[in-house]
């Protein structure tokens, strides 16, 4: 019989689109209550009508409102202060981490390639993609993501860096995204649902142009002392095994999965190798 061949997993979680699309039209009945509410008294209880408390209502409905305009200047003033204060990446200005974002871009079908600045983390493990104006998408990279760790993390650092132009490739920062979330996604519990789904979509996409960034998220999970000593087919196992209602409880508040859960299912999708081939490949390299 012949060998089947395994198809690659979409580069979306499944869940994800559907979960948009109810949000959005959330969205939107939210916007046309906050409306009504503006324009009209119909919503507002008739024991409620002419008093201080129609007046506190149409406030609060008015400041929720604004929150869409506001969106727009975050944007705006977030990219200034990025061009300010963090290095951005060129052909000489860290060239590997450079050639990576152009690989990416292109592999993702990311036009055009993505800007990428290197910040200080003064501590913090931390990624995240952006957009300002309409286009002008770029990334930022914590320096903490990289510096001083075995090989500078080369793995893991294109993983986190596929992770985030995932992010731009699934449109997760773009201003209509935002626009038409801008509402909805405030709801707790909602609003980090949606969030856990678009990391589970990016990390496919990270899996997807780097099969050995594991340590990308080893890195998140034990912190850049512990993740060179760590035993990913152990953490593969732990997240495996990671479930129950207080753990699923717990979760419901973030934006991210749990971090150990992430790596599991890369495993479970095919997308990382098994967690032993890359212990035995990391024990075999010389420490820094």
């Amino acid at each position: 019989m012949a060998d089947r061949v395994a198809e690659k997993p979409p580069l979306r979680h499944p869940a994800e689109i559907p979960m948009f699309i109810f949000m959005v039209v959330l969205n939107l009945a939210i916007l046309g209550i906050l409306i009504d509410f503006l324009a009209t008294t119909a919503l507002i209880p008739p024991a409620l009508r002419g008093t201080n408390w129609e007046t506190t209502w149409r406030a609060v409905a008015g400041a929720i409102i604004l929150v869409a305009p506001a969106i727009l200047i975050v944007r705006q003033v977030q990219r200034a202060s990025i061009r300010g204060t963090a290095v951005q990446l060129s052909r000489t200005q860290f060239p590997d981490l450079y050639a990576s974002v152009d690989d990416f871009a292109a592999t993702l079908g990311v036009k055009p390639t993505p800007t990428v600045y290197v910040s200080n983390g003064n501590g913090a493990l931390n990624a995240f993609a952006a957009q300002s104006g309409w286009t002008n998408n770029y990334v930022v990279l914590s320096n903490e993501l990289f510096a001083n760790l075995r090989n500078d993390n080369r793995e893991g650092t294109r993983f986190i860096l596929g992770h985030e132009i995932g992010h731009i490739r699934l449109h997760h920062v773009a201003l209509w995204y935002s626009l038409v979330l801008c509402y909805s996604q405030l709801i707790p519990i909602l609003g980090p649902t949606l969030s856990r789904l678009r990391e589970y979509s990016c990390d496919r996409n990270g899996a997807s142009v780097e099969s050995k960034g594991e340590l990308g998220l080893v890195l998140l999970t034990a912190g850049r002392y512990a993740a060179d000593n760590v035993q990913v087919n152990e953490l593969v196992d732990q997240g495996r095994h990671l479930g129950g209602f207080w753990v699923g409880i717990a979760q419901l508040p973030r934006s991210h999965p749990w971090t150990v859960r992430r790596i599991w299912r890369l495993h479970q999708l095919g997308l990382f190798g098994p967690a032993d081939t890359v212990d035995q490949a990391r024990s075999s390299q010389p420490v820094a």
